[in-house]
């Protein structure tokens, strides 16, 4: 009697975690996806008419947590709590994923835009997906983002 209670809890108890696992294999901070941000000439730092390139993966966030964007934006900005007032987003693209899709990749250069010294910047993306209404039939757009940090030079 034992052995079939001990081997009941084994079986529901791996069936559990048979259900987990694939999202334990993706964290939390992956539902947006994960975002990288580098430089074809290997710089540490830029300077506006620089080139970036950017890589992002939407793996785990589709296939783990659902979320499938239909809008993709990159911006740098500057953290709310280290912003001076003027340092507003600067739009580095707005992009949607091809269908099937499961990953996002550009290049750009930095933009000609005003940049502040020692200001703390980041490659922000901002991912826009669509989710079911209340009433079960209409379709309602979310929010939500990650970052990358990345120094740009004061400009001159």
């Amino acid at each position: 009697m034992k052995f079939a209670f001990s081997t009941a809890v084994l079986s529901l108890a791996s069936l559990a975690s048979a259900t987990i696992l694939p999202r334990q294999s993706c964290p939390e901070a992956s539902r947006f996806g994960n975002l990288i941000v580098s430089s074809p000439t290997n710089a540490t730092s830029y300077n506006p008419g620089d080139p970036i390139d950017i890589q992002v993966d939407f793996h785990c966030a589709i296939t783990n947590f659902g979320i499938v964007p239909q809008f993709i934006d990159y911006t740098i900005q500057v953290n709310e709590d280290q912003n001076n007032g003027h340092e507003a987003p600067i739009v580095l693209a707005r992009r949607t994923l091809a269908a099937g899709a499961t990953t996002d990749e550009f290049s750009t250069t930095i933009p000609f835009a005003f940049y502040f010294a020692g200001a703390p910047y980041n490659v922000v993306l901002t991912d826009t997906y669509p989710t079911q209404g209340t009433d079960g039939t209409s379709q309602v757009l979310l929010q939500g983002g990650i970052e990358a940090p990345i120094t740009i030079n004061a400009s001159s």
